[in-house]
């Protein structure tokens, strides 16, 4: 499986696998999976298509002609193909000039793809394609690969190929037993048939074993992780009656809710214990996460220890500071006037902070005289040390990299506590907690108090006239005394252009992708709207009169910091920002969102930054603007959003609606995911008995030293330590 491949499938092949796919080895050759299979015995004849059905068959190219379209930009690509019984199709591919290299005159290929009617003729409009190789011509499945510009589908089915015929069943990682209880065919044999399927059953029996493959590296990974954590000692931190904690719910002006009772006691519990707790608190968008952080925290403190709180941002972290010090009141003003007897001090560390409040503020955690600490990485420099840290919380977890919070989690003989929180229960977020060694929580309900938010996609492709309301209805808001957020999806400067430099994704032609279809024109469509744009152009004509503040992530902390300030103390009418308000900022006099160019951002984002507003009395108005015509997968997310406020239905919507990506993090840490078959959507069943066999495997070979084979399938599968780190989102 080590082997290269260079003397096996010659030079110009291995040279094509290696530049366009990352592939250098007979493992990675024969890890390289079909994406689907066309059945010989199912192909259609052209002569038998029906209008409407979706067709695969199997024909010869015998023209191309392209030309310019009238209507829009770019040109089109008129196919005539001809079957094996002389019947001729037309096919029109609407981005030609993508593929009039790929398809050419004399071409053997499959195609598939709906059938349509135009000028009384039945076509196939922007059709999948792979071309054929004469040995394909034989096999009673042939196998459709994951391809580039560079190396063809076919070319990669004769590569690997070649390989199998030549290669040794590999050792089998999965134990016998195991492999009997669920009923898998050997390694040796998976690989063999999930590339040369002779009959349908041995695609889902081969898929079915390589996908226990990665679910058990995946969860053997998470399972070694989690025995190392819990080896070390943690401060035990039970409540303490009379103590800050009993101070606190006894001045609190509102009733805890039923879940925040319930995660509460949770989190209590496994302070008192003596290894590290772990748990994840995911709770929708105001469902009340801070105040069961505080209270942990507070009962950290009630054991004579310290408690550290990491945000993403400058400005969500000193927004925590200033709310965590209103929330306990003279509880948190210890060396201060007016301070409760039994009190304590909160700080905050960014980095920011003059030179003053900084070794003020580091001596103050040095010394402990701060109980809790709150900022951003910078409470992770070797500069800032701790008196004895008992627990970290940790904001909106997926910001921070596993190596930033080990950092912290290091500190000491003991190690610290760990919470995590978040309100985005998306894609990413889902797959770690699937797969992850987490301990989860989730936060039901709101708290009394939070008022309807009303959310409505403004569709400027039907109605563009609709624009000029939008603003008129910002200024019915601040008139009636409120404020509002209008937020872009970027500050200014050069734009990121799909499919441009630096993007891995650009050489990839997927004709599985619906989105490839007639009329995409990436070149044509114009930059996101940019907030260093959009605020002077308000400014002078449509909010002219209004107090209008900026904020995005470009601007100096302080600059960042004293607009905040001024938004929250209602000297500003307007807020122009970017995501950087997403969490955490909490102004309950805001009461209107306007999201421009609303297609452009995350599902779960757009949930986030809806959250802003309705925080107070009022109800809040969430406007999602978008050029994104009717029926299309943006508006679909954009409608989803609009049609619930729940995020955890939102989760699933989104899980849905877009791919689930690399649940290893490929994409943060620039390294190649082992993950190729194993999908959160439609392997649950099999990730759940995978987590309990790794458990039990590594609470008998904590190390699995006695199971070499599996030890090499947690690397295969998730890699170097850095990169298994990824799946330990606590």
């Amino acid at each position: 499986m080590d082997t290269r491949l260079l003397g096996l499938v010659g030079k110009r092949a291995a040279d094509a696998l290696s530049g366009s796919l990352d592939i250098h080895t007979v493992g990675d050759l024969v890890r390289h999976y079909p994406r689907r299979y066309v059945d010989r015995g199912r192909l259609t004849d052209i002569a038998g298509l029906v209008l409407g059905e979706h067709a695969t068959l199997v024909a010869q190219v015998e023209k191309t002609t392209l030309r310019s379209m009238r209507q829009r930009r770019g040109q089109m690509l008129q196919v005539v193909i001809r079957d094996e019984r002389g019947a001729q199709l037309d096919c029109t591919f609407f981005n030609g000039q993508k593929v009039q290299h790929t398809v050419h005159q004399g071409m053997r290929a499959v195609f598939a793809g709906k059938v349509g009617i135009f000028n009384g003729r039945l076509q196939l409009t922007h059709p999948q394609f792979e071309e054929l190789d004469p040995s394909d011509e034989v096999r009673p499945f042939l196998s459709m690969y994951p391809a580039t510009g560079k190396i063809q589908s076919q070319d990669i089915a004769r590569c690997a190929r070649q390989v199998l015929e030549l290669l040794d069943d590999p050792t089998d990682p999965l134990p016998e037993s195991l492999r009997e209880r669920e009923k898998l065919p050997e390694l040796g044999r998976a690989l063999r048939r999930i590339h040369v399927p002779e009959v349908e059953a041995d695609i889902f029996a081969a898929r079915n074993r390589l996908v226990w493959d990665e679910a058990m590296g995946v969860q053997l990974a998470l399972a070694l992780r989690r025995h190392a954590a819990v080896s070390r000692p943690a401060p035990a931190c039970p409540p303490h009656p009379g103590g800050l904690l009993d101070a606190f719910d006894a001045n609190l002006p509102f009733a805890l809710t039923d879940g925040q009772h319930e995660v509460g006691a949770e989190v209590a519990e496994d302070l008192g214990l003596e290894h590290p707790m772990n748990r994840l608190v995911q709770g929708d968008v105001g469902a009340g996460k801070t105040i069961v952080a505080l209270r942990a925290m507070l009962q950290v403190l009630d054991s004579g220890r310290q408690a550290a709180m990491l945000a993403p941002t400058e400005v969500l972290a000193a927004q925590h500071a200033r709310s965590l010090k209103a929330m306990l009141g003279p509880l948190g003003r210890a060396g201060e006037l007016g301070a409760a007897e039994q009190s304590t001090a909160v700080t905050l560390v960014t980095g920011s902070l003059g030179a003053k409040a900084k070794r003020q503020a580091l001596l103050d955690a040095q010394s402990g005289a701060a109980g809790i600490v709150v900022g951003t990485h910078a409470l992770i420099q070797d500069t800032v040390g701790f008196a004895d840290l008992g627990l970290v919380v940790v904001d909106e977890q997926h910001r921070f990299g596993v190596e930033q919070r080990d950092a912290l989690r290091g500190r000491g003989e003991l190690a610290p506590h760990m919470l995590v929180m978040t309100a985005t229960p998306i894609p990413r977020t889902v797959a770690m907690t699937v797969y992850g060694d987490l301990e989860i929580s989730s936060l039901r309900g709101l708290p009394g108090g939070r008022s309807p938010i009303s959310t409505s996609v403004v569709p400027l492709a039907e109605h563009p006239t609709w624009f000029g309301r939008i603003w008129q209805r910002v200024r019915e808001e601040v008139a009636a005394g409120h404020q509002c957020y209008i937020v872009c999806p970027r500050v200014g400067g050069e734009d990121a252009k799909p499919g441009g430099k630096g993007d891995p994704d650009a050489d990839l032609v997927d004709h599985d992708d619906p989105d490839e279809g007639a009329g995409s024109d990436s070149d044509a469509k114009r930059p996101p709207l940019a907030v260093m744009d959009v605020a002077p152009r308000l400014i002078e004509g449509e909010l002219a009169g209004l107090r209008v503040g900026i904020l995005h992530g470009k601007l100096h902390p302080d600059e960042k910091d004293a607009v905040m300030r001024s938004f929250e103390r209602g000297e500003l009418d307007v807020l122009v920002a970017t995501t950087v308000i997403e969490v955490g900022v909490d102004v309950p006099n805001a009461t209107a969102m306007v999201l421009l160019d609303a297609d452009r951002f995350g599902l779960s984002q757009l949930h986030q930054l809806r959250g802003r507003v309705g925080r107070g009395s009022a109800p809040g108005v969430c406007l999602l603007v978008t050029e994104m015509p009717a029926a299309t997968t943006a508006r679909e997310r954009l409608d989803a959003v609009a049609g619930t406020t729940d995020g955890f239905e939102l989760a699933r919507l989104d899980l849905e609606l877009r791919r689930e990506g690399d649940v290893l993090g490929a994409v943060q840490s620039g390294a190649r995911s082992g993950l190729r078959l194993l999908s959160l959507l439609r392997h649950g069943d099999v990730i759940a008995k995978a987590q309990v066999y790794a458990k039990d495997l590594v609470d008998r070979d904590p190390t699995l030293a006695d199971h070499p084979g599996l030890a090499a399938l947690v690397g295969e599968t998730v890699g170097d330590e850095e990169r298994a780190a990824y799946l330990d989102k606590a």
